[in-house]
Order: C-alpha cells, then structure tokens, then sequence
C-alpha cells in the first residue's frame, strides 16, 4: 500500500498552506505557572506564518495545543490538552493519568511484569499498569521539567528539549542523555527528533502521546475520521495487553486498516482484541515511513504520519472518561481523541524477535517522526 500526501490540482482540493499569506515564523516564550516543588515551566510558541501554531511546554514537553487550518483557512486547535499548568497537575488527571501530549520515556508503552532481562542481569522497574510498566513508569519522562533552547533555521523554527535521565531512575539502567526537537516547518509540518546516548547498556523506547481530534478539541468523538494504516501485520496482545510475541495478519480482523475505515466503524466488534483493548490499543508493524493517513470529513483536514520508527501504537482513546475538562472547557469522553504513536514494539526487551530496544554507550539513538497536516 502506498500513501501519498494529496496534491493541490483544483479548487476542489486546495491545502490549508496555499489559502493563508506567508508571514515570518515565530517563537516567543512565556511563563506557564510552577510545580509545587517551585521548578518554574514556560510554554513556547511556535507559528510558522501559514496558519499553523504549535504550543509546548518545558513540563513533560508536553504540546499543549495544536492550531491547523481546515479546509477554508481557519485555525483551530486539533490537540487535547488544558488551559493551565494546574490542569496537568490535578488529582484527576494524576489518577487517570492519559499522558496528554507528553514525551514518553524511558520505555514507550508496556513492559510485561515490570521487568526485563538485560546482558544477563534482570532489572525491576515500577509496576504502574496492574502487574506491568507502562510509559517509563509514574516518574517517566512526562512528569519532569526539561531544559529548552529555542531554534530557527531558514523558515523553520524548533524548540529543543533536554534532560539528563540518571543511572537508576525509574530502575532503568545508565545515565541517558536526552533531546527532543520539535520542528515547526512552513509545510505546515510538525516533526519530532528524537537522539539519546547513554553511559551504560539500556532500554529505550522515546515517543509522543498527542491526543488528535481532527474536528477540533472539544468537538466531540473521533468515530467518524477515516484512517489508513500501513502495515499488514499488528502485534496481537494478552489480557493485560501485553504481546504474546507474534506477528499476526490483519486481514480478517477489524484491525486491518490497509484500505480507509472509518475509526468507530468496528470499534465495538466483538473480536478478541478489540474486546481486550475496549476499543484500538495496539501495535501495527509498519511496511515503510509513510505510516498513516486520517482524515476528517467535516473539517477537511487530512493528517499524514512518517516516522524511521518500525512500529505504530493506534490508541482510540478508550479510557477518556469525561472527569477531565480540556481546553475548550468541555469534558472530555471516551473517544474524543485518538493517538498515533510511532515506537519500537511493545515488550521488545521481553521479545527477543522483536527489533531490539538496547541502547548501548557506543550507540546513538536517533528517530524521527513528521506529522504533516494538510486539508482538502
């Protein structure tokens, strides 16, 4: 299956980019309230003059919001978040906790039994997802406040977050040192480079977690958007939704997305893996970079995701349960958003014919993910 992004040819079918004048991209920063230990965040702003407006906080580098034209030029914000630093602080969402916009590490998704075998030595980390580690942990990368260095280069500008992650931390071995650069391109591109070097052998597994809404925050379920996914195989899971290990086709199965399906047109089959995940959470096994494209009818805004990564975790936003309130000051439900995820497999280092999770000194680890958005 290829994809490929869709083409301005007629006034039928324009991009978002060819309907806004250019202006001169932008960056400007601003205080964003304090964690009760006193540790001051900001918030970044970066515009890149067509449209297209991206906020970031140094708090879990974490996008607040994310403003992308529709059809006839007009902004609005397709990223569930808050309106202040309290938001991310509050009992709720530390009890739900659903990682809003937030880099994740060390270890993107699940690791079975919060344990994992490394050169011969097992290493313990914390158990946060029932019997499992899920996301590097309560103390992942998510809940820490990085350092930031604002960029521009030509017309585009980036925000580049760094942090030290000590030998230890969160039972994970090595001091791991860690940037995330978030580019903002007049392609109306929002692309994500991750690197990381370590001082001993680990594991590691950095991604984002942006709920997308491509209506709109706020507007309501994500049912009705249209997605394909590249990949014909997925990573099948247990009860406790971690990988049994196999490669499975999705032919037959609702979780084949090699042609366009409507997100809620399966989701309430009774297969067994829709019935375990309550909806999508899973692992595709992708057939090259071009890893999906989502569009939404209304809107006529169009998603495409590229990433190096060899896999992609499609979650429906299953577990949203309307105790939070984003944004636009509307609750937000279960299916109100969706995640596109781009990582190394779940489990990798408990699956020794999964592609390999291991960082070691002489390494660089060096992914990136582009998510471009256009609209017709």
């Amino acid at each position: 299956m290829k994809l490929t992004r869709p083409v301005a040819t007629s006034a039928a079918v324009l991009t978002a980019t060819a309907l806004v004048p250019a202006a001169a991209p932008k960056i400007s920063k601003e205080a964003f309230g304090a964690l009760p230990s006193g540790t001051k965040v900001e918030r970044y702003t970066l515009s890149n003059g067509r449209g297209m407006r991206v906020r970031i906080l140094t708090y879990g580098g974490i996008v607040q919001s994310l403003d992308v034209p529709d059809r006839r030029g007009r902004s609005g914000n397709v990223a569930l978040g808050f309106k202040s630093l309290a938001g991310y602080l509050s009992p709720a969402y530390v009890t739900e906790n659903p990682y809003f916009g937030a880099i994740i590490g060390r270890f993107g998704n699940r690791i079975g039994k919060a344990s994992f075998t490394l050169d011969g030595k097992t290493y313990k980390v914390p158990a946060n997802d029932g019997d499992n580690s899920l996301h590097g942990g309560p103390n992942g990368f998510d809940k820490w406040v990085w350092k930031a260095q604002p960029i521009k280069k030509g017309r585009d500008v980036s925000l580049r977050l760094t942090r030290v992650s000590p030998d230890g931390e969160e039972g994970y071995p090595g001091n791991l040192t860690t940037a995330v650069t978030y580019t903002l391109t007049p392609r109306n591109e929002l692309r994500i480079g991750y690197k990381a070097t370590t001082d001993k052998p680990t594991v590691v597994n950095l991604t984002n977690h942006t709920y997308f809404n491509l209506a709109g925050e706020g507007s309501g379920g994500v049912y009705d958007h249209s997605m394909r996914i590249n990949a014909k195989r997925y990573t099948p899971v247990d009860t406790t939704l971690i990988p049994t290990g196999k490669l499975a086709p999705v032919a037959g199965t609702p979780l084949d997305f090699t042609k366009p399906h409507k997100i809620g047109e399966r989701i309430r089959s009774n297969h067994p893996q829709m019935v375990r995940g309550r909806g999508y959470d899973h692992n595709w096994v992708l057939n090259g970079k071009h890893a999906a494209r989502v569009t939404e009818p209304r809107s006529g805004r169009i998603m495409d995701v590229l990433t190096t990564e060899p896999g992609l975790q499609f979650y429906s936003g299953n577990f949203l349960t309307g105790r939070l309130v984003g944004t636009s000051g509307r609750a937000y439900r279960q299916g109100d958003g969706f995640c596109l995820e781009t990582q190394h497999f779940p489990d990798s280092p408990n699956k020794p014919n999964f592609p390999s999770t291991t960082l070691r000194p002489s390494q660089n680890y060096n992914t990136t993910t582009t998510y471009a958005f256009s609209a017709r």
